[in-house]
């Protein structure tokens, strides 16, 4: 959850933007912990083809004993699971917390919001003060097109334009998932709806 527009390359050659095509703008982007560049999804700048993870969404038999509309997530499978009626779930990759984030536990979705802003929390920046204070929501955003807010804590279920970390631990312990995963489940996922982590 740690992108942020880097630069926008074209104008210095005094040109108006709308002056300049599209081609010879470059958009650059850094991951702020691992300074390396991305490169932007398609997708999420409102183009091209949908978000691909290497793990795809499947229903699956669930006998786990959880109520339907539960969401359990396995941080040792980097799975979430959403429990359906008649002993299947919706089965989705995830990533999670990287070593030293990790946790468990229950909480209930307290809030949801679509394209959320993102305001890293005093935790966060007194770890990385060079972070930005504030971000609106949008196709930069670190949390992607949909979040699901945890209780009271920091953490979120939350989107990610970064498709290639599903499945890994890379966060500071928010669950990712694909802009079109956490869409689906978005859709699917209530006020009170009880969240249990598993490690």
């Amino acid at each position: 959850m740690n992108r942020i527009l880097l630069s926008l390359a074209g104008s210095a050659l005094g040109l108006s933007l709308l002056a300049v095509p599209a081609a010879a703008l470059q958009i650059e982007m850094i991951d702020l912990e691992t300074r390396l560049p991305i490169l932007p999804n398609p997708a999420a700048l409102g183009g091209g083809q949908p978000q691909q993870s290497s793990i795809p969404r499947e229903t699956v038999s669930y006998s786990g004993g959880q109520a339907p509309g539960t969401v359990i997530i396995s941080t040792k499978e980097r799975r979430l699971y959403y429990v359906l009626p008649g002993g299947q779930a919706v089965k989705y990759g995830v990533g999670v917390g990287r070593p030293g984030f990790e946790w468990s536990g229950t909480k209930t979705v307290s809030n949801k919001k679509e394209w959320p802003a993102w305001t890293p929390p005093p935790q966060m920046l007194k770890r990385r003060p060079d972070l930005p204070r504030h971000m609106e929501g949008g196709p930069s955003n670190p949390l992607g097109a949909r979040a699901m807010y945890l209780g009271s804590s920091l953490y979120r279920i939350h989107g990610s334009n970064e498709p290639d970390t599903i499945g890994q631990a890379v966060s500071s312990g928010c669950i990712r998932m694909t802009n079109e995963d956490v869409t689906d489940l978005f859709e699917r996922v209530k006020i009170g709806t009880k969240v249990t982590v598993v490690r």
